[in-house]
């Protein structure tokens, strides 16, 4: 029985368009060509060899040059007034704070009273050696009694001396009770409290003397020998630049850090303040570095990078690099005057990329290269 011819005609439909498949697949496939393009167009620079200050980079924090304790030389008195915030400038002999006084006066009146008594008995009995002089020349006294005579007016002498002494010593001890700024300068603290009973010694305020504050570098002992007094110094605290200079630097060093103290003198500024922890710089002179600009640097994982031009690629190189002044920055190591390095954009570049150059490479100062 023949199949009927519907059937045949989709066998022969199906095994049409399979080889007909298979003629597409076999033929050979042609190479597509893409050209890659320039993902930026860029301008080159070269390195450029200035003159750049030599630094010697530190910490440390910032500290009175001097600070006073000021404390009442005598005790068992309240403290009745306080004259002085914190903060405030002072000026020497400044009264500062009051203890109560009353007890004190008494003992001055009781010391005033007693060398008037010593000097009226003082006054008699010297008349009455006086007297007794002129009874023995003419011998109408004893030389025993002349000799009391006078033994008691040296005595009376004696007696008002001591009154004078006394009266003195109660007077300044009056005047301990008015407690006065020791040297110009600034309050840097206030611990005592009006009203409490103060003890001789103990703490009231503090004194930073004559308002000055220094910086005390810690530097590796092998490094002091590098710094001179005088020598100037640059601050950096917050956003601001503070100059220096060396007042001192430290004689010894610690046996356990084997670091020792630059003191430095600092200029005054609303920034500074006691206890602020600063980095600095000591200049030490000036040697030849290269220089690029910080358009050319790119900071990426914590490095320094920079792209060198090699054909129509970029390599990415890595750097060191030095201090910064105004818009460039020093290259310490990495990088050598010949390298043509990409001037700016480097945020949009990666290793191997394509660029276009436009015009001619220039200078690090902006003139075309000869």
């Amino acid at each position: 029985m023949k199949p009927p011819l519907k059937y045949l005609l989709i066998t022969f439909a199906l095994l049409s368009g399979a080889a007909i498949v298979g003629l597409f697949l076999d033929r050979p496939s042609e190479p597509q060509t893409i050209e890659e393009q320039p993902v930026l167009t860029v301008r080159a620079i070269r390195p450029r060899e200035q003159l750049w200050p030599r630094q010697l980079k530190a910490v440390g924090s910032v500290a009175p040059w001097q600070e006073v304790v000021i404390s009442p030389e005598i005790g068992g008195q309240r403290l009745e007034r306080l004259l002085v915030e914190a903060g405030d400038r002072v000026v020497r002999g400044q009264l500062l704070a009051q203890l109560a006084s009353g007890t004190l006066e008494a003992q001055v009146r009781i010391s005033r009273a007693a060398l008037q008594e010593a000097e009226v008995v003082a006054a008699q009995t010297a008349q009455a050696a006086e007297r007794a002089k002129v009874m023995g020349e003419k011998q109408l006294l004893s030389a025993q009694d002349l000799e009391a005579a006078l033994a008691m007016a040296d005595a009376a002498q004696a007696r008002l001396a001591a009154a004078r002494a006394q009266l003195e010593a109660d007077n300044l001890q009056l005047s301990f009770s008015q407690i006065r700024a020791p040297d110009d300068g600034v309050i840097s603290a206030r611990s005592g409290v009006e009203g409490a009973l103060v003890a001789a010694g103990q703490e009231i305020l503090r004194l930073q003397r004559q308002g000055r504050l220094e910086w005390r570098a810690q530097l590796p002992g092998e490094e002091l020998a590098l710094i001179d007094q005088g020598q100037e110094v640059w601050l950096t605290l917050a956003q601001n630049r503070l100059k220096g200079r060396v007042r001192l630097v430290s004689p010894q060093v610690d046996s356990e850090s084997r670091r020792g103290l630059v003191y430095v003198d600092l200029e005054p500024h609303p920034a500074l303040r006691a206890g602020l922890f600063a980095r600095g710089e000591f200049l030490l002179g000036q040697e030849r570095q290269l220089s690029l600009p910080e358009t050319a640097i790119l900071l990426r994982d914590g490095f320094s990078y920079v792209f060198c031009l090699e054909g129509d690629r970029v390599r990415q190189q890595k750097v060191s690099l030095g201090s910064r002044r105004a818009d460039s920055v020093a290259i310490v190591a990495g990088l050598d005057e010949s390298a043509l390095v990409v001037e700016s954009g480097v945020g949009f570049l990666a290793d191997g990329v394509r660029v276009k150059l436009a015009g001619f490479p220039l200078a690090a100062n902006g003139e075309l290269e000869q």
